[in-house]
């Protein structure tokens, strides 16, 4: 072979490679876009929506829309709402849940709610968790548990309320360069170091005597539930109730221990729900201290007023059925939206799920444009029914047509 020869069949190799590498970078398609407030809201074609239905009392769906309104109408009338790729503001919105509330009064028939709200209204549909539009759904209540004001007997865990030696770090204080996040910590020997874990505090007792005690509790694991709700009722001896709400977290990110206790094949699938974490570490407390602290996230509690329904995030009464909660840096707060699926009922049953609800809390482990908690209510009847919700569904948002050009 000569030189040329050689030449060529080297060209020939290049070329060759080339192409295989272009036809597997066009084969192999690029991760999808991250979820932001803008992309994970997508536009239903008018033929597609679904029908009206309401499956719950009128009364709870007032109640719900007082209190996002109660917001709206204090906040600041410039305060910007996103609905996907489009906008409003808190006036527009307060504008825009009245004429929904009047609108639903008067037509209680689907079909004609259906047409009326398809006239003036744009639906938008959640994205979901996989591109379309499948939405996880699941449950959270206010527990009211058994408390005493001292350690006495088996009520020997505590509730606490925010720490003196925890510390918020504001990175953007300290400059532009750094990202626009809060760091929670604690001071120690002039030293700022992140706030103890979990286990730390509950285990090895390291916040004992600096943080005030809200109520001791006779079932560690019921205070760990507490945490994951963010809010409770103590009930203590003599009748008299504490209701306490979430003040702050330690900073630690949240691990679901139901996950581990599924990869590590201590439960199975069949079993998973809160009653049957909690029936499992009944049976088996050897194992309490690994699975309570294999999640490091802890919640400090602040008391609130006793009337009323507990506090969402916009520090608003929630109301049982009709709030729920979401990741906030994806949806509207305080929307209206309209959510499908199904529910558990009474006896090990499931109902369908079709009502209009309020997006008015969120939480830790509502992360993603897939992840819905709906709001049972308060007490052991709510606990049952939120703990077994596990269920996939839609999830969709009103835009008003006259706002769509703004």
């Amino acid at each position: 072979m000569n030189k040329r020869q050689t030449n060529l069949c080297r060209f020939a190799w290049i070329t060759l490679l080339a192409v295989l590498a272009l036809l597997a970078a066009c084969a192999t398609p690029g991760p999808p876009p991250a979820p932001t407030a803008q992309n994970t809201l997508r536009l239903v074609a008018n033929d597609d929506w679904p029908l009206l239905l309401d499956d719950l009392g009128a009364r709870g769906f007032f109640q719900a829309a007082e209190s996002s309104l109660a917001y709206l109408r204090k906040t600041n009338q410039d305060k910007s709402f996103t609905f996907g790729p489009y906008r409003m503001n808190a006036a527009q919105m307060a504008a825009m849940l009245e004429e929904l509330k009047d609108l639903l009064y008067r037509l209680p028939d689907p079909v004609e709610r259906s047409r009326a709200l398809q006239e003036k209204y744009v639906l938008l549909e959640s994205v979901g968790r996989d591109g379309q539009g499948e939405v996880l759904m699941t449950g959270y209540y206010e527990p009211v548990l058994q408390a005493r004001r001292k350690p006495q007997g088996a009520f020997q865990y505590p509730v606490y309320a925010l720490p003196e030696d925890l510390v918020w770090i504001d990175l953007r204080q300290f400059g532009e360069q750094y990202p626009a996040k809060q760091l929670v910590g604690q001071v120690k020997n002039h030293r700022v170091r992140p706030y103890p874990d979990r286990e730390a505090i509950d285990f090895n007792k390291v916040i004992e005597g600096k943080a005030e005690v809200l109520g001791y509790v006779s079932d560690p694991v019921e205070v760990f539930f507490l945490h994951i709700q963010g809010s409770g009722q103590l009930e203590f001896a003599d009748g008299s109730r504490r209701r306490v709400g979430y003040a702050a977290s330690n900073g630690r990110p949240y691990r679901s221990i139901g996950k581990m206790l599924l990869n590590k094949k201590m439960m199975e699938p069949g079993s998973m729900s809160m009653q049957g974490i909690q029936a499992y570490l009944e049976a088996n407390p050897q194992y309490l201290r690994q699975v309570l602290s294999h999640n490091p996230s802890y919640v400090f509690f602040r008391p609130l007023p006793v009337i009323g329904g507990p506090l969402g995030c916009f520090g608003q009464p929630l109301t049982a059925g009709r709030s729920v909660a979401t990741d906030r840096r994806l949806f509207p707060g305080l929307a209206l939206g309209y959510v499908t699926g199904t529910l558990p009922a009474p006896e090990g049953k499931t109902a369908p799920l079709a009502r209009f609800v309020f997006n008015q809390d969120t939480g830790g482990a509502i992360r993603g444009p897939g992840r819905l908690d709906l709001f049972f209510g308060s007490g052991p009847q709510a606990g049952a029914l939120a703990g077994r919700m596990k269920n996939i569904g839609k999830l969709y948002f009103f835009f008003p047509r006259a706002l769509l050009n703004n």
